[in-house]
């Protein structure tokens, strides 16, 4: 293939203007309204787990900083949008990911991302799963929705209880995968179960969801006061693909500022860089968030699995070696 060529074959580009298209289409038939927010803050996103991309801003900026942040997410100006009383709304476009290149990953890739006032992770879920089947059904595939909690999961198919076991136990876990553990936390353990021992073996055919996970891995959720307590959030896969992941809304803003920080001191020791804490969305937690549930899905990650392919560029007109 020359360089100027694409990397995606036409129909994979048709198909991904059908899957717009029925996105909004989906959307408009449950009065969910579509809205665009900035790619660039002032702000970045703080999780440990996630580089984002900066820029230095020529012109005249009025005294504010002239880095600015390219999106990871449209979460926080989308939750601004909320406080201030929109109401259900959506965003269908690019997000950008530092460091995050490779056979399913793109530096930048197109997000979906929604909120429902009033509703909770597990009401979400519903709304989720009958979106993917929706899209499966463009290439006239199907796939049942399973629901599974977390610590059932881990249960069930691995023997030992996540929210319980001790660290050397999920490592025993692993059986003959070997991972250097320097400077690796319990999460990092359960994580390396997830992606090495327990996605592989997910069913082609099945919409499997997780939902209440570690209060640990609560990111931007909700905990509930269990015992142990758990994060109100859900992952949704199609066979060993992750494609989204959801979260009844944490509405705490002395909270969310202490999330942050957190994450901030992970960085520090990580030797990171420390984007700049979301001050809006802190003011509008403070203002008031109504309660409601939020999912993020990727959609060439669904693209990728509507069409079987393992390769993101089979999805994208331009992959970044090419861009």
């Amino acid at each position: 293939m020359s360089d100027w060529q694409p990397t995606a074959a036409f129909d994979a580009l048709r198909l991904r203007a059908r899957l717009n298209a029925l996105i909004r289409a989906f959307f408009a038939a449950r009065s969910v309204l579509e809205v665009e927010t900035p790619v660039l803050s002032r702000a970045g996103n703080t999780d440990p787990n996630i580089a984002s991309f900066s820029l230095q801003f020529s012109g005249r900026t009025e005294g504010a900083p002239r880095t600015r942040w390219l999106r990871t997410s449209p979460e926080f100006p989308l939750k601004r949008l909320l406080a201030a009383g929109l109401g259900d709304c959506y965003e269908l476009g690019r997000v950008f990911r530092d460091g995050e290149a490779g056979g399913r990953h793109n530096p930048e890739f197109t997000m979906l991302e929604w909120y429902r006032v009033g509703w909770d992770h597990q009401r979400l879920i519903d709304e989720t799963g009958a979106l993917v089947q929706e899209a499966l059904a463009l290439v006239d595939r199907d796939a049942e929705v399973v629901k599974q909690s977390y610590r059932e999961l881990y249960s069930q198919r691995l023997g030992l209880d996540p929210m319980q076991a001790s660290d050397e136990q999920l490592r025993n876990a692993l059986g003959d995968i070997r991972i250097d553990p320097a400077g690796l936390t319990r999460d990092d353990w359960l994580d390396l179960l997830m992606t090495h021992r327990l996605q592989p073996s997910f069913p082609s055919d099945q919409l499997l969801v997780v939902y209440d996970y570690p209060a640990s891995q609560c990111a931007l959720a909700r905990i509930r006061s269990d015992d142990p307590p758990v994060a109100e959030r859900f992952e949704l896969y199609l066979g060993p693909l992750e494609l989204a992941n959801g979260y009844h809304e944490l509405a705490n803003a002395g909270e969310q500022r202490a999330r942050f920080q957190r994450d901030h001191a992970i960085r520090q020791m990580r030797g990171h860089a420390e984007p700049p804490l979301d001050e809006g969305l802190l003011a509008a937690l403070q203002h008031g968030l109504p309660a409601c549930a939020g999912v993020a899905l990727g959609v060439d990650r669904l693209l990728m699995a509507m069409l079987g392919t393992d390769r993101i560029g089979d999805v994208l007109a331009f992959d970044f070696a090419h861009a």
